[in-house]
């Protein structure tokens, strides 16, 4: 049932332009690793991108919204998340069990997860019931009710979610790092929201959200597996007949623009203090961001750095030392922008010695590069992990999902393994010289209070 006064999420009056409107459909690859992908855009400005697979009997669908937490205003904060519960909960077809039980009666599972630029909703089915996947996903993203009691329920929810994050250390000490390096940034916030920004929050300010963000122009739909691509377009258009993603000819949006250049704070330290038995700390700096040629190096020398456990870092603090259980180093990147940081959970004792350690290791590799024999085992991680991780339909739905909504293009498996073979010495040994030479930023949470851990 509709709610007084709702609106319904559109950008223009709904329409049924999906039978006559004419679509536009190229073929994007014939990869030896998998099938045929091949990208439909609707007139509507939405994408259809799928690989067909035939050796699999599952499908991986998903609907990928190119808006997350980055996207919001401060008295917004935790909206993009709010919302991904919320969908699930009813549209003007379906209840929150219908929904649920339609997946799981068949098998298969659906969820969802926000980040700081995109939004993802999935379903993974046997190949034979795509068909229901594909109007239950299309429905619940494209045409949700968002009924109050819901909004109300749901509040609770991510409340207790945000309360369980407190909770874990190790994850905290990531936003608390973050938080460091982007400060007031939306960057820098938590995706979740947090308690003073989602317990006032109300159902006008999230539909108002839902009514601008989730336009057809801003999404792609993509599946992997056992599968024929015109089937699915016919199938996506039918369960988007008449709904408000049903709009107007539009151009599909271009991925998210690199400018403004996001400015980030002076190096500083930040210290959370909790009675924790294990000290959490993230030791970093701005990185670069997803289109920087530099991306394929950054990959090698973070594997070689705290990729793995034959990494510098693995080794000199867990091997040869015994400090730490978990330390790692890892890269995040954005539009314009990213992040570059060291992991390490140690004993509060020996945080200092642990610290000592990681940044006498990032200067020495600054200042001499790395060896030949590291360049190789990088390059061979990189390919490795890569190719390994198509091995399942839900991972090429997402690679095909990803390259057109953050990269605008999908690069082929053969070309991206040719980039990593490309890399050269004096390619890792010249970011690694600009990157780890930068002001660091500290991230601590522990039993501390005004402890000195900078130096």
């Amino acid at each position: 049932m509709t709610p007084p006064g709702d609106a319904r999420h559109a950008v223009g009056t709904a329409r049924p332009t999906g039978g006559s409107a004419r679509a536009v459909t190229r073929t994007l690859s014939d990869d030896p690793l998998g099938g045929t992908a091949r990208r439909t855009v609707l007139p509507s400005g939405l994408r259809v991108l799928t690989e067909a697979i035939p050796a699999m009997r599952s499908v991986s669908f998903g609907i990928w919204v190119a808006v997350g937490s980055r996207d919001e205003t401060g008295p917004q904060a935790g909206a993009a998340h709010f919302l991904e519960h919320l969908l699930f909960k009813g549209t003007h077809k379906r209840g929150a069990l219908e929904i649920s039980s339609a997946i799981e009666a068949v098998g298969g599972e659906t969820n969802a997860f926000t980040t700081k630029e995109y939004t993802c909703y999935y379903a993974r089915v046997l190949d034979e019931d795509l068909p229901l996947a594909i109007d239950v996903m299309c429905d619940l993203v494209a045409d949700s009710v968002l009924e109050p009691a819901d909004v109300e329920t749901e509040r609770g929810v991510i409340l207790e979610e945000i309360a369980m994050h407190d909770d874990e250390p190790g994850d905290e000490v990531h936003d608390l790092f973050a938080r460091a390096v982007y400060g007031d940034h939306p960057l820098g916030r938590l995706i979740s929201g947090t308690v003073e920004t989602v317990t006032p929050m109300t159902r006008r300010q999230i539909q108002g959200f839902y009514q601008r963000r989730y336009v057809a122009p801003q999404i792609v739909i993509a599946a992997a597996g056992n599968l024929d691509h015109t089937a699915v377009v016919r199938l996506v258009r039918q369960a988007l007949r008449g709904t408000p993603l049903d709009t107007d000819a539009a151009a599909p949006a271009p991925h998210r623009p690199a400018t403004p250049v996001v400015r980030t704070r002076a190096a500083t330290t930040v210290v959370e203090k909790k009675e924790t038995e294990q000290a959490h700390v993230v030791l970093g700096c701005p990185g670069i961001d997803r289109l920087d040629e530099r991306r394929f190096a950054l990959g090698v020398l973070n594997n070689v750095l705290g990729g793995g456990m034959s990494s510098r870092l693995f080794q000199e603090i867990r091997e040869r030392r015994g400090l730490a259980y978990s330390v790692y180093s890892y890269a995040s990147q954005y539009a314009d922008s990213g992040l570059f940081g060291v992991y390490a959970g140690c004993a509060p004792s020996r945080v200092q010695e642990v610290l000592e350690l990681t940044r006498a290791e990032l200067a020495r590799t600054a200042a001499d590069g790395i060896t030949e024999a590291e360049l190789a085992r990088g390059k061979g991680m990189s390919k490795g992990a890569f190719v390994l991780g198509l091995e399942d339909t839900g991972s090429r739905m997402s690679r095909l999902a990803k390259g057109e909504l953050l990269y605008g293009d999908l690069m082929p498996v053969d070309e991206l393994l040719d980039r990593v073979d490309a890399v050269t010495l004096d390619d890792v040994n010249s970011l690694a010289a600009e990157l780890l030479g930068r002001p660091m930023s500290l991230a601590v949470v522990g039993p501390f209070g005004e402890f000195d851990f900078t130096g």
